[in-house]
């Protein structure tokens, strides 16, 4: 049965391991220990037993929008629902929270999320820091084959 728990700074290995190969093929944006470290709260984990299966984090950029990033699921577990319970929960979390509007996503894969209500917009409309501070670090940069959508919250 997966559970799903806050991150802790144990965890960091096994979270940069599990997502190695993603970051090498350029889907995931790499992200050094100490970062995950200074960010460790916003990280929720999927476990089988004590085993690491998937995660993400819930960024917070400001108190209307909100972002998933680095979401993952071991190869082993997919299509188990592993992921649609992480994003719930980050949705959850980020009401919790009291982000007031939106949940924004960059993703390759648009019908995972569009299962799950997510709308998608265009790249234009992504707040400039968010450029700036993340995708300016992508190997992918300038020319993103990223989708992007956003949950708009109730409330």
């Amino acid at each position: 049965m997966v559970k799903l728990v806050k991150a802790t700074l144990l965890d960091i290995p096994f979270m940069q391991e599990m997502v190695e190969q993603e970051v090498k093929d350029g889907i995931i944006l790499e992200r050094n220990e100490d970062e995950v470290a200074t960010n460790i709260r916003s990280y929720v984990l999927a476990k089988i037993d004590d085993e690491l299966v998937g995660y993400a984090a819930l960024h917070i950029h400001s108190s209307r929008l909100a972002e998933i990033r680095s979401l993952i699921v071991s190869e082993k577990y997919r299509g188990e629902s592993i992921g649609k319970k992480i994003v719930e929960f980050t949705l959850k979390e980020a009401e919790q929270l009291g982000v007031r509007e939106e949940v924004l996503v960059l993703t390759y894969l648009p019908e995972f999320f569009k299962k799950m209500n997510f709308i998608e917009i265009a790249k234009e409309s992504i707040p400039e820091h968010k450029i700036w501070t993340d995708c300016i670090k992508c190997i992918h940069f300038p020319i993103c084959n990223e989708v992007s959508l956003v949950y708009k919250l109730v409330g």
